[in-house]
């Protein structure tokens, strides 16, 4: 599945996604507790989006045991390169510059995090600091 054909979550999707990526594969009442921690959420609901998407092919349930294990099939990575290229392009029109500027621009910026951009950007035109 190429990164256009990925399916893309939604924000409740997205953050079931990120539970799964940080523990790992897991059940819905565990998935449940930790989005509790957070916000309020019937179990039902968080098990009936996890069945959406594992039918939209972003999780897989190993039903082998009573308590199902749900698993991401999508990566961490490739999901955040899409939702980061959608976001680009649909509010800074494709423009990097204009993100990076604006993301500066708004929030303090610590030493170390200035340090990492300059190597970044060292390393993007190819140079070595």
């Amino acid at each position: 599945m190429t990164l256009s054909q990925t399916p893309k979550p939604t924000e409740a999707e997205l953050e079931i996604l990120q539970v799964l990526w940080q523990y790992g594969p897991s059940t819905v009442r565990f998935v449940h507790e930790e989005l509790s921690k957070t916000k309020d959420a019937g179990y039902t609901t968080t098990l009936k989006i996890m069945q959406l998407m594992t039918e939209k092919g972003m999780l897989e349930a190993d039903k082998s045991s009573r308590s199902h294990i749900f698993k991401p099939l999508l990566q961490e990575e490739d999901t955040q390169q899409q939702l980061l290229n959608r976001f680009l392009d649909t509010a800074f029109r494709g423009s990097a510059s204009k993100l990076v500027m604006q993301a500066l621009g708004n929030s303090r910026t610590s030493k170390e995090e200035l340090d990492e951009i300059r190597d970044l950007l060292d390393k993007l035109e190819g140079g070595a600091k």
